[in-house]
């Protein structure tokens, strides 16, 4: 059975190898810099991306109503101003050489950066992690400047 774990140590070796290659690069720019200003009409948010495995170590995976219900209980609430919701497919070569594959969902929140919203965002991944006995939820965190 697919691990969430793996996925995750499988994105994060990728996004590694394309920073050390050269050709890619994960800075962000000077404006969306903590601290920096953002241009006339642009307001400094973070960018919170959650990466949801859907494979469930025990068995099974978590079904389409089953995420529902996550979103409608947990992530709404805790970001009712909007948020989007895309799904993937995250993969990875396994220890015996195959490629394995898992269905995912991936959730991306702006956000201005405070405690509330850090904190909220900790407890959707706990939320997650409890209720789908997931090992992990990666989350992938950007200062951006967005206009509405």
């Amino acid at each position: 059975m697919p691990s969430t774990r793996r996925f995750l140590h499988g994105l994060a070796a990728a996004m590694l190898a394309l920073s050390l290659s050269g050709c890619g690069s994960f800075a962000t720019s000077p404006a969306a810099s903590p601290g920096a200003a953002c241009a006339p009409g642009l307001s400094p948010f973070e960018r919170d991306t959650l990466y949801f495995g859907r494979a469930i170590p025990t068995g099974g995976q978590v079904s389409e109503a089953e995420w529902l219900r996550f979103l409608d209980s947990t992530v709404t609430p805790a970001f009712p101003q909007g948020l989007t919701v895309i799904d993937a497919v995250g993969q990875w070569r396994g220890e015996a050489g195959a490629v394995v594959r898992e269905p995912s969902k991936i959730v991306v929140l702006l956000h201005p950066r405070d405690d509330k919203a850090d904190a909220a965002v900790a407890q959707i991944i706990a939320a997650y992690r409890q209720a789908f006995a997931q090992e992990a939820v990666l989350q992938e965190r950007q200062a951006v400047c967005v206009r509405f």
